[in-house]
């Protein structure tokens, strides 16, 4: 953990004179408590065209940021003739420009280093390769879903039904809006509330906590304190997480104080049944002033309705669904 602390101090954004043991809670632990952003536009894998850049220079980053406002841009987005800034369908596909620009907290820049991906681990800054097994049975779901999409509410993704928040969770990753969290300590847990979809981690602390036999979508949680850092282990998922992670996975997450305004995470995957190595991600946790707020899920509360009794009518009238 120390050499990839260095990752960031290197880059003089943070204090090396800030001393972690300076910040204890009542009753003495590392404290990182408090809210936090995660928005940065530095992507989880380092781009094909970055390929072999490790990390950009003053003016390269700049450049790249500049690029990446424009491109994200959703009010640059024309859905009458599909222009590719947004990544939407036209209109006569079923495209429509969803969300403007003022929905959007996608970050303006790059971490403090300007590395050119979140990964670290593997050195190219790619998520490792899945094996052949993993291959087919992503393939074999991505059919069985374009099939069945419409079938039951069950066939929707859980990001559908307002169930997982697609950066929240874990592990966290930047994504385009709600990068917000909250950290509680109290005696023996901490809490980890993320905005996205209001999911809520509570974590107990210490060796002796007992692990339910049941699966969770979130996993099973357990803490405990290395130094100045909390390491939180997690395992036992019930499946369905984002990356093509599943019931197998293994996960270490590390948060640690690096200044009074600055959390470090990095996270550890572990899954043999999906990727041929491990990979670890690092980003931080920057304090915010801002309030989190309730996520009311549009598409579980009203979306799923709309899909399903669309489907049935339809199907009623003998009309093909658009797969």
């Amino acid at each position: 953990m120390t050499s990839l602390l260095m990752v960031f101090i290197s880059a003089g954004a943070l204090a090396q004179t800030f001393d972690p043991s300076s910040m204890k809670t009542a009753d003495g632990q590392p404290d990182i408590s408090g809210t936090f952003t995660f928005r940065t536009l530095t992507p989880l894998q380092r781009p094909q065209t970055l390929e072999g850049k490790a990390a950009l220079d003053t003016e390269e980053a700049a450049q790249f940021e500049a690029s990446e406002r424009n491109r994200l841009n959703r009010d640059l987005f024309d859905p009458e003739s599909g222009a590719p800034s947004a990544g939407y369908q036209p209109r006569a596909d079923g495209g429509v420009l969803s969300y403007n620009e003022f929905w959007y907290e996608r970050g303006i820049e790059l971490v403090a280093d300007k590395r050119t991906s979140l990964i670290i681990d593997p050195p190219n800054g790619r998520l490792p390769d899945q094996t052949p097994a993993a291959r087919r049975r992503g393939a074999a779901r991505r059919a069985d879903v374009n099939e069945h999409r419409y079938d039951s509410y069950e066939n929707r993704s859980l990001f559908d039904r307002c169930i997982m928040g697609f950066n929240s969770g874990p592990p966290m990753v930047s994504a385009t809006y709600n990068n917000n969290v909250m950290i509680f300590q109290a005696p023996g847990y901490v809490t980890i509330l993320n905005e996205m979809v209001h999911n809520a981690r509570v974590i107990p602390i210490g060796n002796g906590t007992n692990r339910p036999p049941f699966a969770l979508y979130s996993g099973v949680s357990r803490g405990r304190y290395e130094g100045n850092t909390l390491v939180i282990e997690t395992t036992q998922f019930r499946g369905g997480q984002s990356r093509g992670t599943g019931p197998n996975m293994h996960l270490i997450e590390r948060f640690t104080r690096l200044d009074p305004d600055t959390v470090a995470y990095e996270f550890t995957v572990t899954d043999n049944t999906v990727y041929t190595t491990p990979y670890t991600a690092l980003m931080p946790l920057r304090r915010t002033d801002d309030d989190l707020f309730e996520y009311a899920c549009h598409e579980g509360n009203i979306g799923m309705h709309g899909i399903l009794a669309g489907a049935r009518k339809l199907e009623s009238e003998g009309r093909e669904l658009r797969r």
